[in-house]
C-alpha cells in the first residue's frame, strides 16, 4: 500500500499540539524524535512530554532511523505505523506484543514459551520467531525480556528499593537479574547524547601485532576499540577519536583497570584465542544491533559479503546500509567487521585500513585451517538500549 504522504510540508504547530495532547488519531501520520535521547515516538506515546525545543518531527520512521534516531520501546512507532498502512505482519506482531505485555501484567514471573504463544496465536513456533526478527528485529524472548527490564528502570525511577522492583518486575531471585543487568542496563541514550557526561572511562594504548589498539570502557563493558599506527601521533590521534566520542565523560588512562580485556583481545590478534567474550557498552540502533549480531555469526576464518550479510538479516536492498553499520562498529575485533568483504571477494574499505583487515583475515584462514581449528563460541554480552 503506498504511503499516505504526498507533501514534504511538516505542520509543526500542529504536529506538537498532538505530541502534547497524546492524540491517538495522529498515530501514523508522523512520528517525533528527541535529540538528547535520539529515540522517536508516535504522537500517542506515554512517555514523559519533551521540551519543544528538543522536538523534530518525521513524516516517516524511516527518516528518523536515517538521521539517527532509534524506535521508542514504550510505544513502538515503527509496528505501530506499519500495522496502519497496511501491513498485515505488523499487525499480527503488535497483537502478539500486546498479549506478551497483557501476560506480564497479569503475571510478572510467567515464563511465556514459543509452543505457548504460538498456541494462543495460531502461528507454529518457528514462524512466529521468524516473523518477530523480519518485524523488529528481536525475538519474542527479547522482547519479553525488555518488557520485564522496561517495568524494572520504572519502579526504580519511581524510588522503589532495588528487592522490590526486581520481584515486581518478575526477577524471582537476584541472580537472574543481575544477570540480564549487565546487558540491559548499560549507558542510557541520553547520558550517550550528553557526550557522556558523569560517565567515568578509563583507557589504554598498548602495542599489539597491527600497531597500536585503544580499549576503552565504562563499569558495565567495552565502549571502544581503535587502531592505529606505532608512534606517539597515533596514540594522540587515537585519544582524540575517544574524546570527540564522548566530549563531556571523565576520561583517565589507566591500564591496570582494563588488564583482563586487554589481555584478551591482544590473545585473539596474536591468533592464541578465536574467542572473545567481553561485555560491551556500546550505543546502537536497532539495524546496527541486527547487523552486528550477524557478523557475530560468521565462522572464524570466513568471510561475507555485504550483500550476504543484508539478505540474513532479511534486508536483501539494504547493501549500503549494512555497510554503513560496518563502518560505525565502535568496536573492531570484538565485532568482527573486518569478515565482511565485496561480492566478488575482494576487500572492501575498512576503518582502521585494508593492509589490517587483510592481516586480521589471512591470520584466521591460516588458524582455521589447522589441523586442530579453534573452537569459536557464540555468546556475547551486548548491552541493550
Amino acid at each position: 500500500m503506498a504511503q499516505t504522504h504526498k507533501t514534504n510540508r511538516i505542520d509543526t504547530l500542529g504536529y506538537w499540539r498532538a505530541v502534547q495532547t497524546r492524540r491517538s488519531a495522529a498515530d501514523g501520520s508522523f512520528v517525533y524524535a528527541v535529540r538528547s535521547t535520539k529515540i522517536y515516538c508516535r504522537p500517542s506515546c506515554p512517555s514523559k512530554r519533551p521540551h519543544r525545543d528538543r522536538v523534530v518531527f518525521f513524516h516517516l520512521p524511516a527518516e528518523a532511523e536515517s538521521a539517527g534516531y532509534r524506535p521508542c520501546r514504550r510505544c513502538r512507532p515503527q509496528l505501530a505505523w506499519s500495522s496502519q498502512n497496511g501491513s498485515a505482519a505488523a499487525r499480527q506482531v503488535l497483537e502478539i506484543c500486546r498479549g506478551i505485555e497483557q501476560a506480564l501484567a497479569a503475571d510478572p514471573e510467567r515464563k511465556l514459551t514459543l509452543n505457548e504463544l504460538g498456541r494462543a496465536f495460531h502461528l507454529s513456533p518457528h514462524k512466529m520467531e521468524r516473523l518477530f526478527q523480519k518485524t523488529l528485529g528481536i525475538t519474542p524472548k527479547q522482547f519479553t525480556d525488555a518488557q520485564r527490564m522496561a517495568q524494572l528502570k520504572s519502579q526504580l525511577r519511581k524510588g522503589d528499593k532495588v528487592t522490590t522492583a526486581m520481584y515486581d518486575a518478575g526477577y524471582g531471585s537476584s541472580s537472574r537479574l543481575y544477570e540480564r543487568a549487565p546487558a540491559q542496563m548499560g549507558m542510557t541514550p541520553a547520558t550517550y547524547r550528553r557526550g557522556g557526561a558523569g560517565m567515568l572511562i578509563h583507557y589504554t594504548i598498548v602495542p599489539c601485532p597491527l600497531g597500536r589498539i585503544l580499549v576503552a570502557a565504562t563499569q558495565r563493558g567495552v565502549s571502544a576499540v581503535y587502531l592505529g599506527d606505532s608512534g606517539a601521533r597515533s596514540d594522540t590521534r587515537l585519544e582524540n577519536a575517544l574524546a570527540h566520542e564522548y566530549p563531556q565523560a571523565e576520561i583517565h588512562r589507566d591500564s591496570k583497570a582494563l588488564g583482563q580485556w586487554v589481555r584478551e583481545i591482544l590473545r585473539h590478534l596474536r591468533g592464541q584465542e578465536p574467542h572473545i567474550d567481553l561485555p560491551l557498552d556500546v550505543q546502537a540502533t536497532a539495524f546496527q544491533r541486527r547487523v552486528w549480531d550477524e557478523l557475530r555469526r560468521i565462522p572464524y576464518g570466513a568471510t561475507r559479503s555485504y550483500t550476504e550479510v543484508a539478505r540474513a538479516i532479511g534486508k536483501p536492498r539494504a547493501i549500503r546500509a549494512v555497510a554503513r553499520a560496518c563502518a560505525t562498529n565502535p568496536v573492531s575485533i570484538v565485532v568482527p567487521c573486518h569478515r565482511v568483504v565485496r561480492q566478488d571477494g575482494n576487500l572492501a574499505g575498512y576503518r582502521w585500513g585494508l593492509e589490517r583487515k587483510n592481516a586480521l583475515l589471512s591470520r584466521e584462514k591460516r588458524l582455521a585451517r589447522s589441523p586442530t581449528p579453534p573452537r569459536v563460541k557464540r555468546h556475547f554480552a551486548f548491552l541493550d538500549r
